[in-house]
């Protein structure tokens, strides 16, 4: 691997490590507040706003300038978020800026590998970016949690400034400050990824142009046999974990009454079990066999609402490596598949911002649920239970419309598995 190439990763890991701190630190500054509890369930859909308002513009500014420029602006802009939080801006709104950056960080992470590597190390370098990626999840909300709980917490309060007064005075601010030293630091990395030397393509003069392309884009994988069943799949498997986290936390103050620190551990382990359902799958599993495992997002849904019978900790750990491992084993031959389809429908890079739009819809969409579940008055267990009953019936319904697919468009079906065969023995 080239020199720039380990220069990405740690700018990548460093970023997403303080994203995922930053979430659990939110939710304690809301709750400290005295926020009610739709306010931090919000705080998802919130993050995952200007991904969906900005899907058809964010590809075209990362391929406007280099890179590392667009990576060291979308820290600059989660930075930006930070200090809101830090001086008087409603959270809620400060999260969402957070979230801005994070949508114009996303497609250039992705686009500058094509960039700085040859096509025969994609394949490794996208596994070492995934693999860093859940590593910073695990560690960032383990961190955060650490972070607002009060070792560390009193710790931090205790350093005293001569002379200049930083209005630092809980546990929550003074772990966003650390946060803003962490992206500081990925920031760092960023100004240190070299130039590829790709031409850059100018942002067109009126960027609404964008708009009817990147929608039909979209509507041509929808509109796919496989590609319509594998969007919704992973679609719905990004909404739910998205939705996890915050999800997890609300569970385990009502049912273990564990703090925000102790909840975030159990967040991690998730991740954990999400990592090892996605390992055997990709050691199992084949391109042309991944609709088979469609029945596990069934299962998830049912898990979740069985998450509101668990009491003891003992067996919420196990339990939660297992939920996790499910949607790692359903996502990656899902995810695989269509990046097949994209690929052979429009290419990879407008494929991936496809992708990005409908799973940031679908949290976006789902966390809206969840709120409202809590705005109206619904305990955890009762919005957890809505939230569980409606993710295995859309499961079920996509279950239901591939069988249909498969009686209906029998012979398209069968010719689109045949070409996934045919690459997958010979990819």
């Amino acid at each position: 691997m080239k020199r720039g190439f380990y220069t990405i990763m740690s700018a990548q890991f460093f970023s997403s490590l303080a994203d995922n701190a930053l979430f659990v630190a939110a939710v304690e500054l809301l709750k400290s507040g005295g926020a009610p509890e739709w306010q931090r369930a919000a705080l998802v859909p919130m993050f995952a706003l200007f991904y969906v308002v900005l899907a058809p513009f964010v590809g075209a500014f990362a391929d406007a300038m280099p890179k590392g420029k667009v990576m060291f602006i979308s820290n600059a802009i989660k930075v930006v978020g930070c200090l809101m939080m830090l001086f008087g801006g409603h959270p809620l709104l400060a999260y969402a800026v957070v979230g801005l950056g994070a949508a114009a960080y996303s497609p250039a992470k992705y686009g500058i590998l094509t960039e700085l590597l040859p096509a025969s190390q994609l394949v490794k370098a996208n596994g070492w970016i995934e693999g860093l990626t859940i590593a910073s999840i695990i560690l960032g909300i383990l961190l955060g949690g650490q972070l607002v709980g009060h070792a560390v917490a009193s710790q931090l309060l205790s350093i005293d400034l001569p002379v200049f007064n930083t209005g630092i005075d809980t546990a929550p601010e003074a772990a966003i400050s650390i946060l803003i030293a962490i992206y500081g630091l990925a920031a760092w990395f960023n100004t240190r990824i070299p130039h590829t030397g790709v031409v850059m393509r100018p942002i067109p003069s009126n960027p609404l142009a964008l708009v009817p392309d990147f929608f039909s884009c979209n509507t041509r994988l929808w509109r796919d046999k496989l590609g319509q069943i594998s969007l919704s799949t992973t679609t719905l498997f990004w909404g739910v974990s998205g939705n996890l986290r915050y999800i997890i936390l609300a569970w385990s103050a009502a049912a273990l009454g564990y703090s925000t620190t102790q909840a975030s551990a159990l967040t991690g382990v998730v991740a954990l079990g999400t990592a090892v359902g996605a390992v055997v799958a990709s050691m199992r599993m084949r391109l042309d066999m991944a609709t088979s495992v469609m029945p596990l997002g069934i299962a998830m849904g049912l898990l979740v609402v069985l998450m509101n019978f668990i009491s003891n900790v003992w067996v919420a750990a196990p339990f939660l490596i297992l939920l996790g491992a499910l949607g790692g084993f359903l996502v990656v031959p899902m995810n695989a598949l269509l990046q097949h389809r994209g690929h052979n429908l429009m290419g990879a890079g407008r494929s991936i911002a496809v992708q990005n739009f409908n799973e940031q819809a679908c949290i976006l969409a789902l966390g809206a649920f969840y709120t409202m579940s809590t705005g109206f008055g619904l305990s955890a267990f009762g919005a957890i239970t809505a939230f569980g009953l409606l993710v295995a019936s859309v499961m079920w319904l996509i279950q239901r419309w591939h069988a249909s697919n498969l009686v209906r468009h029998k012979d398209e079906v069968d010719h689109l598995l045949e070409i996934a065969r045919h690459d997958n023995a010979h990819g």
